[in-house]
């Protein structure tokens, strides 16, 4: 009997071994996923102008005399490059709380739930013909693309993206990976929408289908978080004081009561 009781948490010990590695692989079968489905991921979505932005926005055509009252900035067509003109708070627009930005000339405009494709385009059409004669060519960029990574993860912190594009893989990345606690099955992703509502979702690191989620690249102001998992949790829990003295009167009396039964026994031998 002893010897199956033995073996029996061996196989227990085992089982929970291999369920526990399953757990720490990332997008596990994705090499089954048919080409026509990978396919389907090429899209990169468009980020949105929210509230907060702070975009660079450049006007440029060949005429750079024509252009300059629309920029910020000194803009150089020989060099292809807008040279500063003054700090870069006064350069870049910052989006307020109502969603508008404010430019030169243009005055104000309402930015907010466009895409940068759209801003541009918006832009343009606001210049060309009312104001020059050559359609300009508007460049619009975000300066404060941010996501946030917080929970069981090695360097939890908000990180700049400068190229405004990111998965959830390389943001995990950033944060130099889950912790082996981490758990991969039940990440949090916290979305700010430009009408400064919020969406919620539950991503899931060790399902291949991952890749296809509306969520796997994500949006500035975005934030992932890990839950650890119970193990860890169990182990962080913090036993109140009381509870403390309770545990150890109970241990010294069923200590008492064992050693009276001992003696009780050992007489009526």
């Amino acid at each position: 009997m002893r010897k199956f009781s033995i073996l029996c948490g061996i196989i227990a010990i085992l089982l929970t071994s291999c369920s526990t590695s399953k757990d720490v692989i990332y997008l596990q079968d994705v090499e089954n996923l048919s080409s026509n489905i990978l396919a389907q991921t090429g899209s990169i979505p468009d980020q949105l102008v929210m509230p907060g932005d702070l975009l660079d926005i450049t006007i440029m055509a060949t005429d750079r005399t024509a252009v300059q009252p629309f920029n910020r900035r000194i803009v150089d067509i020989s060099k292809g490059i807008s040279a500063q003109q003054n700090s870069d708070e006064l350069n870049f627009y910052l989006v307020d709380n109502k969603g508008y930005i404010d430019m030169p000339v243009l005055g104000r405009i309402y930015a907010q739930g466009m895409t940068k494709t759209q801003l541009e385009d918006y832009i343009r059409d606001q210049i060309y013909p009312k104001y020059i004669h050559e359609k300009p060519a508007v460049t619009v960029r975000f300066e404060n693309f941010r996501i946030s990574v917080l929970g069981d993860v090695k360097s939890p912190d908000s990180y700049i993206i400068p190229n405004e594009r990111v998965n959830v893989l390389e943001a995990l990345a950033l944060a130099g990976d889950l912790n082996i606690t981490g758990r991969r099955d039940n990440v949090l992703l916290v979305r700010t929408n430009p009408d400064g509502s919020r969406t919620t979702a539950r991503l899931n690191l060790n399902d291949k289908d991952l890749i296809l989620s509306p969520y796997f690249y994500l949006q500035q102001n975005d934030v992932l978080y890990v839950e650890p998992n119970a193990s860890k949790v169990a182990s962080a829990t913090v036993v109140p004081p009381t509870a403390t003295l309770a545990i150890s009167v109970t241990g010294a009396a069923i200590s008492a009561v064992s050693l009276i039964m001992t003696i009780l026994t050992y007489t009526a031998q």
